[in-house]
């Protein structure tokens, strides 16, 4: 009776155990990835409209390097809080730099042309970053790689051509597998994985990595509580050296 009212306890302590760890989690108080992310030195974050109004001196004095802001998606519509964060943000000591969220309903030229209608090529910025995840619908039904391919290639070319330097592709490991691994050699790649350390299928090496979408810092005041944490292979000289001519 005492063995068989003792494993019961065992297990329902188990339980709790696991159930105060899930809370945690959810809660962005632990997060799994922060003990391999913390290997790398140079930290970042990326934020859009959701994240409200940003003090960006409050956000910068964080250990944090770098920051990357919605400024764009699709061929027609640009983040709201877009030009504020801008603004603010290159007037800190971080690394600043835009995003695209690539539409896979408009043509890639066309979204080339909004992103560098609100983007200035400011020397000294990092290049733009194109977003390529699933969205609504095409969660469940995936747009095929000739299709994607067919609106990416002129992305790239028309950021390239406009910005003097090659975009940083943002992706979900299943978008990677299924439209980068193997292609787009000279892109580096930013790679989303909240839940382990990132292994490319393809072997090749990441550049950035969204180890977080749970963090919570000061600074900022939105719908949403939580911001994406982010660190890079390398060291901030490296970074720098990245940024626009």
């Amino acid at each position: 009776m005492s063995t068989r009212r003792t494993a019961v306890w065992t297990t329902a302590a188990g339980v709790a155990v696991v159930a105060v760890l899930a809370v945690l989690v959810v809660n962005g108080v632990v997060w799994p990835n922060r003990i391999p992310a913390a290997r790398y030195d140079v930290r970042g974050v990326d934020v859009a409209h959701y994240q409200g109004e940003v003090d960006w001196d409050v956000l910068a004095a964080q250990d944090l390097d770098f920051a990357w802001i919605k400024a764009t998606e699709g061929s027609s519509h640009t983040d709201p809080r877009f030009a504020a964060n801008w603004a603010a943000a290159t007037r800190t000591d971080l690394l600043v730099g835009a995003y695209h969220f690539m539409s896979f309903e408009s043509p890639g030229a066309d979204q080339a042309a909004q992103l560098a209608a609100e983007v200035p090529a400011t020397p000294g910025t990092l290049p733009p970053v194109i977003d390529l995840e699933f969205y609504g619908a095409f969660h469940e039904d995936h747009p095929s790689p000739k299709t994607v391919r067919a609106i990416l290639d002129p992305l790239v070319a028309g950021i390239t051509e406009h910005y003097g330097a090659a975009p940083i592709v943002y992706a979900t490991q299943e978008a990677y597998d299924l439209y980068l691994a193997g292609r787009y050699p000279d892109l580096p790649i930013w790679i989303r994985s909240v839940g382990w350390t990132p292994r490319l299928s393809d072997g090749r090496d990441w550049t950035i990595w969204q180890y977080s979408h749970r963090d919570r810092l000061p600074g900022y005041d939105g719908v949403e509580p939580y911001i994406d944490m982010n660190v890079f292979a390398g060291t901030r000289a490296e970074l720098e050296a990245l940024t626009l001519d």
